[in-house]
Parts: C-alpha cells; sequence; structure tokens
C-alpha cells in the first residue's frame, strides 16, 4: 500500500524521498525491520492476552527432560508470526504481483486451518484436534488453488530473447535486445548441466493438454507434504522458526537472481519477470521468523501451535514453487525431510515386524528424530542449535546449486 502512495506523490508532487520505495531492496530491508519490530513489541502483548484467556498447550507426557516445565507455557502464537508477515507485506509489496496473491491466500488459509485446529485443542480439550482428514482437505485445497494459478495465470510466464528457442533465461554469452515473455511449465534440476525439466515431458504418453493435471497434482503433494514437514518439526524450542528463517533468507536470494535479467543471465538461469516482489514477502517472512525466536527460543515463552507452523510450511512450499525450486525441497527443506522421513521409517518398521514376528520394534528411540536426542539426553538448546546449523549448511549447499551443475 505504501508503494502505490509513494508512487503517487513521487508522479505528481516529486515528492522528496519518494522514489526510494522503487527500489525492492530498500523495501525489503523495511519489510524486514517493520516485521521484525511487530513481532517483538506486540507480540509481548499478544503473548500476555493468551496467558490471561490461559490459552495454554496441553503438555503429553513423554517422559521427556524438561517437559513438565512447559506446562502453562501459551499457544497459538503463530498468530504472531502471521501479522508479522502479512502486515509488512501489505504496506511494502506490489499487491497485483500475482505471486504475492498467492502468498497472502496460502498463509491466511493454512494459518485458519492451524487456528482451527489449536482451538479444538485448548477450548474443546480435544488433545487430538482437527481431525486429519479435514487438515489434509485444506492443504490439498490450498495445493489445487496454487497449481491451476501457476499454471493457467498469464502473469506466471518465463523471459527469453528473440535468438532463443526453449523458455530458459538469458544466455551468459549473449546480451539481451528484446525479451519475449512466454508460459513455460519448466522447472529447475538441481547438480545437473542441462538442468531444466519440463512438466510435458514427465510422462510422455499423457496429451498436452492435459499437462495441467500433473502439474496440479505435484503442488499439491508438495504443498502438503512441507506444510505437515513443518508441523512435525514443531516439538522443540525455537526449532521452527529457526529453521523457516533460514530457508526463507535462501529463497529470498533465489527469487532476487531469478527476478532480474542481468543476474540470471550471467548464472545461467531462468528469468521469471514480476518475481522480485517475493524478496519483500521473504524478507518479511525471515523477520517475523527472527522476532518470533524473541520469545519461542529456549525456555519458551510461547508455541507456535499449528497456526503456525502450518502457515510456514504452506509458504516454503509456494515460495519454491514460484522461484521453480521445488525439486531442491528436500535439501533446503532437510530438516522438515529428515523430520517427517524418521516418522514414516519408525510406523513402518514397527508396523513390519509386528506382522512378522509378533512384536514390533522401532529403530529410534522416539519420533519426531528431535525426541530421540533427548531420549539421549541431549540438552533441548543443544540439538536445536545443532539442527540450525545443519539447516544453514543445507541452504549453503542449496545456494551452490546455482552453479555446481
Amino acid at each position: 500500500m505504501l508503494y502505490y502512495l509513494f508512487q503517487y506523490l513521487d508522479k505528481e508532487f516529486d515528492f522528496p524521498g519518494a522514489g526510494v520505495l522503487q527500489y525492492i531492496s530498500f523495501r525489503a530491508g523495511m519489510a524486514a525491520i517493520m516485521s521484525l519490530l511487530i513481532a517483538v513489541i506486540f507480540g509481548k502483548k499478544i503473548i500476555k492476552y493468551l496467558k490471561d484467556k490461559q490459552i495454554e498447550e496441553e503438555i503429553r507426557d513423554l517422559e521427556l527432560n524438561g517437559q513438565i516445565q512447559k506446562k502453562g507455557t501459551p499457544t497459538m502464537g503463530g498468530i504472531i508470526i502471521i501479522a508479522s508477515i502479512l502486515i509488512p507485506s501489505f504496506l511494502f509489496a506490489k499487491l497485483n504481483n500475482i505471486y504475492i496473491i498467492l502468498l497472502f491466500i496460502t498463509t491466511i488459509v493454512l494459518g485458519l486451518i492451524g487456528f482451527l485446529d489449536d482451538y479444538i485443542k485448548v477450548f474443546r480439550k480435544n488433545k487430538s484436534g482437527l481431525a486429519g482428514r479435514f487438515k489434509i482437505l485444506g492443504q490439498v485445497m490450498v495445493g489445487i488453488f496454487v497449481g491451476l494459478t501457476l499454471f493457467f495465470s498469464e502473469q506466471v510466464v518465463v523471459g527469453q530473447t528473440e535468438t532463443q528457442n526453449e523458455s530458459v533465461a538469458v544466455g551468459v554469452s549473449e546480451k539481451p535486445t528484446q525479451i519475449e515473455y512466454i508460459k513455460s511449465t519448466k522447472t529447475t534440476v538441481p547438480f545437473f548441466k542441462n538442468n531444466e525439466l519440463d512438466y510435458t515431458k514427465i510422462l510422455p504418453f499423457v496429451n498436452e493438454k492435459y499437462v495441467w493435471i500433473i502439474f496440479t497434482l505435484v503442488v499439491v503433494l508438495i504443498v502438503t507434504a512441507v506444510s505437515n514437514g513443518a508441523n512435525v518439526t514443531d516439538g522443540l524450542d525455537g526449532l521452527v522458526a529457526g529453521t523457516s528463517g533460514i530457508i526463507g533468507l535462501t529463497l529470498a536470494i533465489f527469487a532476487y537472481l531469478s527476478g532480474r535479467v542481468d543476474f540470471s543471465s550471467y548464472l545461467n538461469i531462468m528469468y521469471i519477470p514480476n518475481l522480485g516482489e517475493l524478496v519483500i514477502f521473504c524478507s518479511a517472512f525471515v523477520g517475523a521468523c527472527l522476532g518470533f525466536l524473541w520469545y519461542n527460543s529456549y525456555p519458551a515463552q510461547v508455541f507456535m501451535g499449528d497456526t503456525g507452523s502450518l502457515s510456514l510450511g504452506g509458504i516454503v512450499a509456494v515460495l519454491a514453487l514460484a522461484v521453480r525450486k521445488e525439486l531442491l525441497i528436500p535439501l533446503l527443506c532437510g530438516i522438515f525431510f529428515i523430520e517427517s522421513l524418521s516418522v514414516v521409517i519408525q510406523v513402518a518398521y514397527f508396523k513390519f515386524t509386528k506382522s512378522r514376528y509378533g512384536v514390533g520394534k522401532r529403530i529410534f528411540l522416539m519420533t519426531p528424530i528431535h525426541h530421540h536426542y533427548q531420549k539421549l539426553n541431549i540438552h533441548e538448546s543443544k540439538i536445536v542449535i545443532r539442527f540450525w546449523i545443519v539447516g544453514i549448511l543445507l541452504a549453503i549447499l542449496s545456494l551452490v546449486t546455482l552453479k555446481l551443475r
């Protein structure tokens, strides 16, 4: 909103300094600062309100160190994160940008699903919360909406020069004289020299007019998997907020590079017009995660609940799809992936051994895997920091894929 106001002041009145909001870097910085301040300043008031209303997390007795001390900690703190993301984005981003619209809708809808789940747990005293099928249904609906929009929207295009026949970024050796914007169903394959995969070529026997179905199914799978991955990871103070902040910063770099002709040309990656606005949203996302850590780091004064974790995971998924790095998710979101995989392995192995030997056996002491390390008597804060370090290493490796191919 401020972008349009200052654009008007600059154009009509030549207002001093109004033109600075034309720069993505300035707006991104302001969004990051504002989101962090909102989370820190207003977060305190929200936490106090949650405490006064006794909106507390139901703690299950899992015989973990320090678990009892968490009793009475308020939950639904995801409201702080969502507000800290949406308000700065609303003020500093171009609101007619299709990617910003998609992320607003994803954040709100998944936040509402998580809020409903937390509400049932807290106020209805139902530890199971919202039935799993309804959560999955909500995630699937978001995935379908995102998939159809990315596939059919005329604003979702890539740039190519007149000399190119493929819908890829401007080549390193060529100086773009004229750029044509075309629809493309290509994505990036990490670590490969010819690193583009066209969804129309995944199943060669499928008629091209039905490719949108395949693409939408892929999007649904990604949104659901990453959203649930973040939800599963949310078990230790600061773990999801810190990990998500690292991922968000990495995706901001990808968005900035792909959204500029010069950088995408130099790196020989896809040039995606209108993508630069995602840097503002990513900056607000990172600022919100850092601001939330002010209260969520050990010992946590508030939990984000499903209100926060589902929306954070959904945002990461849509950002990765927008920058065409969805195949990089197992690496970039490696913490989410490992946490989810540990649960799948544990359950599958237990069922297999029970059906074969009559007694179920476990590979890990407890899943998700962060609880396994707790059972090994490693302090919670040490586990979280080590997971952050692994997340940073994975983020660096993800950025290295820009040239390592």
